[in-house]
């Protein structure tokens, strides 16, 4: 059975759904079927909200005071389970939430999350992946038309309604390409994290 929340350096991570709308040319699932403490993060069947609010409401969180949404699938696939599990987090645990994201919630449930978000996730961090359109559709095979553009409108929606918002690269991008993504950053108002590859 698969891992529903697993620890990963200092934090506790929640695997809430396999579901994907991207197919990124680097990502982790086809490489290892875990991450930290995780075993093993391939779900059989996705695991309902109930079962995700149990593990919460079982879990041991002591010396922890985050939960992050962020396993083997976009934690948007999973809005209303996402929803409900961060709002147990935190009215019963007292945890900090964060949501771990590529950024196309708006457009895989068809309507603007972020005010939902906004009452019950802390921060958010944003998988930018490409510093333009082309580069974007080309490394993350997204399911959405103007995938892009989209994910940078989910950003600056969050920043204005979430505060605590970050894109997220990896630095195997060349420089010239740090360099654009830096551009956005400063466009979009939200700050960048470079993140060393492993």
């Amino acid at each position: 059975m698969a891992d529903i929340l697993y620890t990963y350096k200092n934090s506790v991570y929640a695997n809430i759904t396999n579901k994907c709308n991207c197919s990124c040319t680097f990502c982790i699932r086809s490489l290892k079927d875990g991450v930290g403490s995780a075993g093993n993060l391939w779900h059989e069947k996705n695991p309902s909200k109930e079962d995700i609010i149990k593990a919460i409401r079982n879990y041991d969180f002591e010396g922890f005071h985050e939960l992050v949404f962020c396993g083997y699938g976009e934690p948007t696939c999973a809005f209303d389970t996402l929803i409900a599990a961060a709002k147990v987090a935190k009215e019963e645990k007292h945890l900090k939430t964060r949501l771990n994201t590529n950024g196309l919630g708006n457009a895989e449930n068809g309507k603007d999350i972020v005010p939902q978000l906004s009452e019950v996730i802390d921060s958010v961090s944003i998988s930018l992946n490409a510093p333009d359109a082309e580069k974007y559709k080309e490394v993350t095979r997204p399911r959405f038309e103007n995938a892009f553009e989209k994910m940078v409108e989910f950003a600056v929606s969050c920043k204005k309604q979430i505060k605590d918002v970050k894109w997220s690269i990896v630095d195997v991008l060349s420089e010239e390409e740090i360099d654009k993504c830096k551009k956005i950053s400063e466009e979009t108002g939200v700050e960048l994290r470079i993140r060393h590859y492993t």
